[in-house]
C-alpha cells in the first residue's frame, strides 16, 4: 500500500474516498499497527460548483469532484430535479432520471435543428456499426418494426372503415 501511495501522490486528491475505518482485509490481514498511519493527511478542499449540480439527498455535501459539463435545463432539467427530492432507494428517483434521459435525447436532436445542424441519428445511434458488424439482428429489427409499423397502420385502416359503415 506505500508504494502505490508514493507512485499516485502526485495525483491531487487520490485516495480522498479512502475509509480508513473501512478495511475489507480485517479477518485475513496481520496487521502491524501501522496499518492507519496512512489516514494523517489533510483533505483538500472539496470543487466549488459554478453551474447547478444535483446530488443524492442522502449526502449532505458533494462528492471530492463533480462533473459541470452538462447542467440541467429545460424540461428533462425540471424532471431530474424533481428526482433528486427522492431517495436513491426509490423507484421515485430512478424512473425519473429514466425518462429525464429520454426527453434529453429529444431535447438535443431540437437544440441541434435549431442551431441549423442535422443531426445524422444513423451514426450516433450505432445503426451503422450494427449494420456493419451484426447485420443479422439490424436485420431482425428492422423487421419488427415495420410489421409493428404495419400492424397499426392496417389496424388504423380497419377502425376507420368499421366507422365509415
Amino acid at each position: 500500500m506505500k508504494q502505490e501511495q508514493e507512485n499516485f501522490k502526485h495525483i491531487k486528491g487520490w485516495g480522498i474516498d479512502a475509509d480508513a475505518d473501512n478495511e475489507p482485509t480485517y479477518p485475513m490481514k496481520n496487521y502491524t499497527g501501522d496499518d492507519h498511519q496512512r489516514s494523517n493527511w489533510d483533505r483538500p478542499p472539496l470543487q466549488k460548483p459554478s453551474v447547478e449540480v444535483l446530488h443524492s439527498n442522502e449526502r449532505p455535501t458533494y462528492s471530492a469532484v463533480i462533473g459541470e459539463t452538462v447542467p440541467p435545463t429545460g424540461l428533462s432539467g425540471m424532471i431530474r430535479r424533481y428526482a433528486f427530492q427522492f431517495s436513491e432507494s426509490s423507484y421515485g428517483h430512478w424512473l425519473p432520471l429514466l425518462l429525464a434521459d429520454r426527453i434529453n435525447v429529444v431535447e438535443g436532436i431540437a437544440d441541434d435543428l435549431a442551431k441549423g445542424k442535422i443531426p445524422n441519428i444513423f451514426v450516433e445511434r450505432g445503426w451503422n456499426a450494427e449494420w456493419k458488424y451484426n447485420r443479422p439482428a439490424r436485420i431482425q429489427k428492422i423487421l419488427i418494426a415495420a410489421v409493428t409499423i404495419g400492424a397499426v397502420l392496417a389496424l388504423s385502416q380497419l377502425k376507420k372503415r368499421i366507422q365509415a359503415r
